[in-house]
């Protein structure tokens, strides 16, 4: 799928709806958005330093949702914008009163999550006329919790995701990413100045082996351990993503929630796991579904890509805002799980506790050495 690319100001803003002029693949949206947001807040992202952020602050880069714009909203230093902005750069002097072509702006963001970069959304929503004349983007691998500082230094290797390429104003300029590698932090640099709405970094987690190996038991689904939605029947309200995500839901729209069926079907996803592994334990909370969490649920599993299910939990009722706890008679090993929720509605999250099975360490290992091999 071709990328669409984006240049050049949007129209002043001239009243009513002010996303009614934003560029964006909407009808089908970015090839890489299927994946994870790397850099979501609710993995533990965030943007640890910046050189300017004179008229807007750098944390608004990693904010959920979409920019608001308020068109009467200033502040003593302008107009206040929901995004990063820095100021205006300026030449050595009156007869050099243009920045150079080196001049630029940059934010260093540690991703929530170390993994493989897919896509790149660079947002500038709202960012008509004030919008960078161009943007890059680096990633490097570094162990620990390093400081801004040691991410400055000489002996950090950064590599290039987004080489330096011109970007439209109000518009989504998105990036399809190409490099096998794992990364933990990005550095975003705009050229030579100017404002982003919004970063997004679509990838698959890659989680340590070292860490994992030490936890011995986890949920071996979670998003921040490696797990992945692979499909789902059904997107309509809520993207099944948000099933894996850390932490317990804290509103209706935090978990999955299906249209209504007028069939006799079903709705359900289909997860991979972070390698093979033994379950143990299962939970499915339905929080903040009320009305609408599913009526019944099913887990099947399935070890390899392709090949037969075997149930793991049978049909059983779901109470609505309800965790339900289940410790499986025996251990299930598998890849892949599936469930099956009846006939509609939604789950907050899923939970499968247990730990990876010798060949499922030994996978993880290779893929992590594969990958660069860093903590």
């Amino acid at each position: 799928m071709a990328i669409p690319s984006y240049t050049g100001d949007a129209n002043p803003y001239g009243g009513g709806d002010p996303y009614a002029d934003y560029r964006t693949p909407r009808s089908s949206g970015f090839p890489f958005s299927q994946y994870a947001d790397l850099a979501d807040r609710s993995l533990g992202a965030g943007v640890i330093a910046a050189n300017d952020e004179f008229f807007a602050e750098r944390e608004n880069l990693l904010k959920p949702g979409a920019a608001a714009f308020d068109p009467e909203h200033f502040g003593h230093k302008g107009k206040i914008m929901d995004g990063w902005e820095t100021r205006r750069r300026r030449g050595a002097g009156a007869d050099e009163p243009h920045p150079t072509d080196a001049d630029h702006d940059w934010a260093l963001i540690r991703l929530g999550a170390p993994g493989v970069v897919r896509g790149i959304v660079v947002d500038t929503a709202h960012f008509r006329g004030n919008y960078p004349q161009s943007v890059s983007v680096e990633a490097a691998c570094v162990p620990g919790s390093p400081s801004p500082e040691t991410l400055l230094g000489d002996d950090i290797t950064w590599t290039t995701l987004v080489p330096r390429t011109p970007v439209g104003g109000h518009a989504a300029n998105g990036f399809a990413i190409d490099v096998e590698r794992r990364f933990t932090h990005l550095r975003l640099n705009q050229h030579p100045d100017g404002g982003v709405a919004r970063l997004r970094v679509y990838g698959e987690v890659a989680p340590d082996p070292e860490w994992l190996s030490v936890l011995g038991t986890f949920d071996v689904v979670a998003l921040e351990n490696g797990g992945q939605v692979e499909d789902a029947s059904d997107r309509f309200y809520s993207p099944a993503t948000n099933t894996i995500q850390p932490g317990r839901s804290r509103k209706m729209d935090d978990g999955w929630e299906t249209r209504r069926r007028r069939d006799k079907g079903n709705d359900w996803i289909r997860y991979r796991l972070v390698e093979q592994s033994e379950i143990r334990a299962v939970e499915i909370d339905t929080a903040y579904l009320k009305g609408n969490s599913a009526g019944w649920a099913e887990l099947s599993v399935r070890d390899g890509g392709s090949g037969e299910w075997t149930r793991l939990l049978p049909r059983t009722r779901l109470q609505p805002d309800t965790n339900h706890r289940f410790v499986l008679d025996t251990p299930a090993v598998g890849t892949h799980v599936r469930i099956d929720i009846f006939p509609d509605g939604g789950i907050s999250r899923l939970r499968l506790f247990g730990s990876l099975t010798e060949q499922g360490a030994a996978g993880l290992a290779a893929r992590h050495e594969e990958l660069g091999g860093a903590g």
